[in-house]
Formats: structure tokens, C-alpha cells, sequence
């Protein structure tokens, strides 16, 4: 009976890392190589919850909310890349500012469409399985799967291919990696729309586990930004770092104290780290 318990303390801290690791990567990839503060990055993930509830509304598979929320994330990334961003690049804060208002105005019509209230996303996914004697969902295992899988994938293509070794060479240094002949206008912009894409991707992913309302997004921001002040930014290995130490506290400290406690000991951490090591553990800037 110990052993089970066991066992699904480790699941379910796994869920909490790969949910964790899922939605942080997005802002890793905006912020972390762009410098861009993208406020509204948890209202992308709600966009992408918002398109199960909508292909479930019209009777369709919720395999296809997944195209619907790359045209939409996509769509909206690059109309906010080329004419909100790309002005502002130089100008860090009015970037944040000009997000937040994004944020707001993106909850505000999400609730014109949709109301106010909670919607959960009715789905076989969620049945249990049995894992080693005991029950556990598998769709959750299927998440903590598809989290390892995508993570490895990402470190792969980041550290060995030519796309990856441009992106390090115009977060090491623009102005160089400009004159070296890279169109770094460009891979920002693409860098913005895979980051939001991957944001509306993990609402997508989490919809059948989580209730489903326009505030959802700041949570999923306040989360992935703590994670990005542990771990650094520009590095795979600070978000890496930043996940462990986050999602790792929380979910310890949440199982054994309660979650204001352990939202508590994030804050705290966060804060540490801000004062002793600004930086991160692993950065690039």
C-alpha cells in the first residue's frame, strides 16, 4: 500500500512538471530569446482551452480543436508580432503594457462570446487506469508522456540544427547575428508565433483536465514567469531548472500544507531569487 502511495505522489508530482513545462514554454521561447514580456500569454492558453469548448459545442472530434487553435493562436500572434511588438522592441516596458491591454481586451471578448461562467470539457480521457495496483487517469499519463517527448525534441533541434544554432547566435548577440547575414526580423516574428502557438497548444492539452473560465490565463502567466525568474532566461536549461524548482516546491509543498501555501512558498522563492540571484540559475543575459 506504500509503494502505490508512493507511486502516485511521483504521478501526480510528474503532472504537476509537465503541466508546468507545457505552458511555461511559450513565454521561455518569447521572453526568454526575445525579451518581450508577453502579458497576455496565459490568455493565449485560454484561447486554446476555448477551442475544445467550441468544437465541442459544434459536435466535432476534440482532435480538432487542435488545427483550430494554431490558425487562431497563429493568426493573432502574427497580426500582434508585426503591428503591436515590432515597434516596441526597444522599449521593454510599453511592450508589457501594450500586452496587458491585449490581455484585457482578449478576456473581455472571450466573455462577450462565451459568459462569465466555469465550462469542464466532457471526455472519455479522463477514465482511470490501473498502474501498478492502483488508479490514475491515463490521460495525465498520456500528458506527462507527450511533455518528455516534446521537451527532448526541443533541446534535440535547439542544440543541433541550423534553425536552433541562428536562434542562440540572435539571443547571444543581434547585431552580430545580423551582419553574419540572419534576417533576425524574421525569426523573431516566427519565434513570437511558435511561442504564442505552443501557449494556445497547452490549453488544448490541459482543457479536459481543468475548469474553464476567461481568468485562467493569469494564473497560468503568474506560474511560467516564476519559473523564468528561477531558471534565467535565453537557456533551455533555466527553464528546465526553473520547472523542477517551481512545479517541485509547489507541488511538495501544496500536498503536504495546502495550495495557498504552496502558491506561498513560490512567491517567496521567486522573491529570493530576484534579490540574491537576478540572473537566474542559467542565462544568457
Amino acid at each position: 500500500m506504500l509503494d502505490g502511495n508512493i507511486l502516485l505522489h511521483g504521478l501526480n508530482l510528474a503532472y504537476e512538471l509537465a503541466t508546468l513545462a507545457l505552458t511555461t514554454l511559450g513565454l521561455a521561447i518569447v521572453f526568454g530569446l526575445l525579451g518581450v514580456m508577453n502579458m497576455a500569454h496565459g490568455e493565449f492558453v485560454m484561447l486554446g482551452a476555448y477551442s475544445v469548448v467550441t468544437v465541442q459545442k459544434l459536435g466535432l472530434p476534440l482532435v480538432a480543436a487542435v488545427p483550430l487553435a494554431v490558425v487562431v493562436c497563429g493568426t493573432l500572434g502574427y497580426v500582434v508580432e508585426r503591428w503591436l511588438i515590432r515597434p516596441l522592441y526597444s522599449r521593454p516596458f510599453d511592450t508589457l503594457l501594450a500586452t496587458w491591454a491585449l490581455a484585457m481586451l482578449l478576456r473581455k471578448l472571450v466573455e462577450a462570446v462565451f459568459g462569465r461562467e466555469y465550462r469542464n470539457v466532457e471526455s472519455s480521457l479522463t477514465e482511470p487506469m490501473m498502474v501498478f495496483g492502483s488508479q490514475y487517469p491515463a490521460y495525465r499519463l498520456a500528458l506527462i508522456a507527450l511533455a518528455v517527448v516534446v521537451m527532448a525534441g526541443l533541446f534535440l533541434w535547439y542544440r543541433r540544427s541550423a534553425a536552433g544554432l541562428r536562434v542562440r547566435a540572435m539571443t547571444a548577440n543581434p547585431v552580430l547575428a545580423q551582419a553574419l547575414g540572419i534576417n533576425t526580423r524574421r525569426l523573431a516574428s516566427q519565434a513570437f508565433v511558435i511561442g504564442v502557438v505552443l501557449a494556445g497548444l497547452s490549453g488544448v492539452l490541459l482543457a479536459p483536465l481543468i475548469r474553464i473560465e476567461p481568468g485562467i490565463g493569469v494564473d497560468y502567466l503568474l506560474d511560467a514567469f516564476f519559473v523564468l525568474v528561477v531558471g534565467g532566461l535565453g537557456t533551455l536549461g533555466g527553464m528546465f531548472g526553473g520547472v523542477g524548482i517551481i512545479g517541485g516546491s509547489q507541488a511538495i509543498v501544496s500536498s503536504v500544507a495546502g495550495q495557498t501555501s504552496g502558491y506561498a512558498v513560490v512567491l517567496m522563492l521567486s522573491i529570493l531569487f530576484l534579490w540574491l540571484k537576478p540572473n537566474g540559475l542559467f542565462s544568457r543575459r
